[in-house]
Order: structure tokens, then sequence, then C-alpha cells
């Protein structure tokens, strides 16, 4: 019995002695262990970036306004100029302006030879015959134009080959009809008088002649 006991307490001497080695060895830290728990690294992304996009943007485009339907006036003109690409509306009005100063005074003198190439054959019978009245009773007309506002074109169109404008003239005329023996019949040789006349002169835009020719007159409504 007393073998045993001797033999338990050095057993437990022993195993005393082991621990104390080991915690001796495995308990101290000298600073260069490696710990146990990896540090966290940083997360990194390696989603890949989405496509770039080869899309250009651009501006919104001003958007262009309507255009507005013609008048009748500018849609005759475009008609005409549509047949008769030699037409332009500047340089008729000038032309109107001035057959309009021709016309007035061979009509006042009564000369029929520069009316005739001017006027449609209607027209040129009725001032025909107003000189044929004016010689038979010996009268004579003195007309001068003082002035005269630009030509205002009120109307045009083209009705197969055959163009119309219509041309209101404003004027200030002086005027007067004088009796065989020198007295005024009518108007006034010292005063200016304005007159507003509406002309019509036509063509054919297939024809060759490029000439306009008055085909109506009468004063302004």
């Amino acid at each position: 019995m007393g073998d045993q006991v001797i033999d338990i307490i050095l057993f437990a001497l022993v195993a005393g002695f082991l621990v104390f080695r080991l915690w001796s060895v495995l308990g101290r830290r000298t600073g260069n262990e490696r710990s146990s728990v990896e540090p966290r690294r940083p997360m990194i992304d390696v989603t890949p970036p989405p496509p770039a996009d080869n899309v250009v943007s651009l501006p919104d485009r001003p958007r262009m306004p309507q255009a507005r339907p013609l008048n009748p006036l500018d849609a005759g003109l475009a008609e005409i100029a549509g047949a008769d690409p030699h037409f332009r509306r500047d340089p008729f009005i000038d032309g109107a302006r001035h057959a309009f100063d021709m016309i007035v005074k061979a009509f006042a003198d009564g000369d029929t030879a520069t009316l005739r190439p001017l006027l449609s054959d209607e027209v040129y019978d009725t001032f025909a015959e107003a000189i044929r009245h004016r010689l038979a009773t010996k009268e004579t007309v003195e007309t001068r134009v003082v002035s005269m506002r630009d030509p205002e074109l009120v109307d045009a169109r083209l009705e197969g080959r055959t163009a119309s404008v219509t041309v209101k003239f404003v004027s200030n005329q002086i005027s007067a009809t004088r009796s065989a023996d020198g007295k005024v019949v009518d108007g006034d040789p010292e005063r200016a008088a304005e007159h507003t006349d509406l002309w019509t002169f036509s063509r054919n835009v297939r024809a060759s002649d490029p000439n306009w020719i008055l085909v109506s007159t009468g004063p302004h409504e």
C-alpha cells in the first residue's frame, strides 16, 4: 500500500513538471507569433464594367416652322413663274409702271400707233373710239402724271397658257380737257387729282414675245 502511494506521488510530480514545461514554452508570446486569424483583405469588385456606350447624344434639332399656305396672289404668281421661268415679280412691276406712263401719255396725245402694241383688241378699240371722238369735236386732252406710289399687285392667275396679273396704280395727275376754243370743259390744268386704277395685264406664257398687254382697265372700287 505504501509503495502505491509513493508511485502516485511520483506520477503527480512528473505530470506537474510536464505541465510547467508546456506552459513555459506555449504560454509565452514573443511578438513573432503568426496570428491564427488571417487579417481581412479589402474587398475588390471584380464585376466587369458595363460596355462603353458608343452612341453619341446629339442636341435636339430645332423644329422648323411649318410653311404657311400661300395666299391667292402669291399662289398665282408661283403658278406663272412655274410656267414662265423668265417671270420675276419686281421686273414685272417696273415694266407695269413704265407701261402705265406710256399708255396715259399716248392716250392723251391721241397716239394710236404707240397704243396699238400695248393694248388688247378690246381695250384698243375703246381707246381709239375715245380718240376719234375728241378729234371729231376738236377737243384736246392734257394729262401729266405728277407722282405715283409703288404699284401694287392685287391678283395673279394662270388659266391654261394665259397669265394675268392685276396691278393697282395710285397716282396724282394733272388732267384737263379743252374744247376747240381752248376752254376747259373737264378737269383742272392747275391742280393734281389722285387717281386709283386697276389695270390687268396678260400674256401667253408659251409665246416668244415677252411683252405683256393691257387687257382691262377700271377704277378701284
